[in-house]
């Protein structure tokens, strides 16, 4: 609570504040200093708290970014709704002339995957770090996976593959780049779903990366998921089923020829009945049984998931 008098205005630290909404404070800290939705008040001069407008303005946000709106266009819309007195706050620079905003979002994710290179080439951490927390605050979970982080991790391992030399600066990033995603992923009181979804991979896949970024994209939706990172051999992954009884079940491939389709009859058995889903590039879409369904990309998965678990968009 804010220091001073019982007649003040209730105010709240940052950390507790992302722990209400859901998101990680450094998150809170991005949105502040780019869009001007930080806290307004101060209680010895150097701690600034957010009191109920400030938070108001941020549930706003996040409804919108719920709905779908970029980063950007949600804050637009929270200051819209709830203008903040005082100074002028943070805008947008304006676009040049004939720059449409899909060019203007694509020099965005370039120069954010120049950055993210460098300093992973310079075997940089905390830059590598910073660089990933503010990536995923500015533009989401999956915009930040599919336009910045994917194709850097990509670019880096085409481009030591083969070679023990460099390998380094791939493996370095790949546990930032896990690391970010766990931060990333909040912790849900109250998940809109009541059984969760299990996310995993089948047997012989070895990028499970994906799925840590499906994971907190569904957590910032308030959809819970039960996650195994680690490829679960048949059997093993059976009976996580089997006791887990989720909502849902999603297998990742990658590579073509490690997918067996023959996997989802041995997840599926039993009375507690769940959706199946085949998700990634390695699946083949003629050999998958009817009850299962196939998600093209993790955008796609996302808004599926949360279609057939609590009635979301489609």
């Amino acid at each position: 609570m804010g220091a001073g008098s019982g007649t003040e205005e209730p105010t709240l630290p940052v950390a507790s504040v992302a722990r209400r909404l859901g998101v990680a404070p450094s998150t809170l800290r991005t949105w502040d200093r780019r869009y001007g939705l930080g806290p307004s008040r101060h209680t010895d001069g150097r701690h600034r708290r957010y009191g109920s407008s400030d938070i108001g303005r941020l549930e706003l946000m996040q409804r919108a970014l719920l709905s779908g709106a970029s980063t950007a266009e949600a804050a637009r819309y929270a200051l819209e709704q709830m203008p903040r007195s005082g100074p002028p706050q943070p805008e947008e620079p304006s676009r040049p002339a004939g720059v449409t905003a899909a060019d203007d979002g694509l020099e965005v994710r370039s120069r954010l995957a120049r950055r993210l290179s460098t300093a992973a080439l310079a075997m940089d951490v905390g830059a590598v770090q910073r660089m990933l927390a503010d990536t995923i605050a500015e533009l989401g979970v999956l915009p930040a996976w599919t336009g910045v982080i994917e194709p850097v991790l990509s670019a880096l391992g085409a481009r030591w593959r083969g070679a023990s030399a460099g390998a380094e600066v791939e493996y370095l990033l790949a546990e930032c780049v896990f690391a970010a995603l766990v931060r990333a992923t909040p912790v849900l009181d109250e998940p809109r779903n009541t059984r969760p979804v299990l996310l995993g991979c089948v047997p012989e896949e070895r990028d499970s990366m994906p799925m840590y970024a499906l994971a907190a994209a569904l957590a910032g939706r308030r959809i819970g998921a039960q996650l195994f990172g680690v490829p679960l051999p048949a059997e093993v992954l059976a009976v996580a089923v089997r006791r887990s009884a989720p909502a849902a079940v999603v297998l990742w491939a990658h590579r073509r020829g490690v997918a067996d389709t023959r996997l989802f009859a041995r997840v599926s058995r039993g009375r507690q009945r769940s959706r199946l889903f085949a998700c990634g590039p390695g699946w083949d879409p003629a050999a998958l049984p009817d009850k299962v369904e196939l998600l093209t990309d993790l955008p796609a998965a996302a808004d599926r998931i949360e279609h057939v678990l609590v009635g979301g968009r489609r």
